[in-house]
């Protein structure tokens, strides 16, 4: 039996604190709520998933750099650092392999600031918006982008 492909999903700074952290925004929803949702719907499209959370942005980048021979993409809701992180972005787009980037809020219905992310730059597609089922939509979109880049279809980012 072939092993299933291992999925990097990256949790940055604060998201430690949902379902405490501002509720209008995050609602109830914890992070191992999050996680459990995720283990469930990767079981369903065969993959693994290896499942992170970090408030510092140096082991973020080393997390990433590690993926690069031991995954087949990463799911990453970068936090704060999508609209700070240069290091972040360098980082994925070294490891060369599929990026969705996650994001619970529409960050371009907030704050002006946050309009802009970084890691976009790296991501083959971008979710926001749509709360803790977002990550579903990453892993959905991740399984589709590892049989297209086994295929060779790949397009740059």
């Amino acid at each position: 039996m072939a092993k299933a492909p291992k999925i990097l999903i990256l949790n940055g700074p604060n998201l430690n604190m949902l379902g405490s952290r501002q509720p209008e925004v995050y609602r109830s929803t914890t992070l191992a709520d999050i996680e459990a949702m995720c283990r469930a719907r990767a079981r369903d499209l065969g993959l693994a998933v290896d499942f992170r959370q970090s408030n510092s942005e140096g082991e973020i980048v080393g997390w990433i750099q590690t993926a690069k021979d031991a995954c087949a993409g990463i799911a990453i809701n970068p936090g704060a650092y999508s609209h700070t992180s240069v290091a972040i972005l360098d980082a994925l787009l070294a490891v060369e392999i599929p990026v969705v980037e996650v994001h619970l809020s529409n960050i371009h219905r907030r704050e002006a600031f946050r309009h802009h992310s970084y890691v976009s730059q790296a991501a083959h597609g971008v979710i926001c918006g749509l709360g803790a089922k977002g990550y579903l939509m990453a892993l959905d979109g991740l399984a589709q982008l590892i049989d297209e880049f086994k295929g060779g279809e790949m397009k740059a980012r």
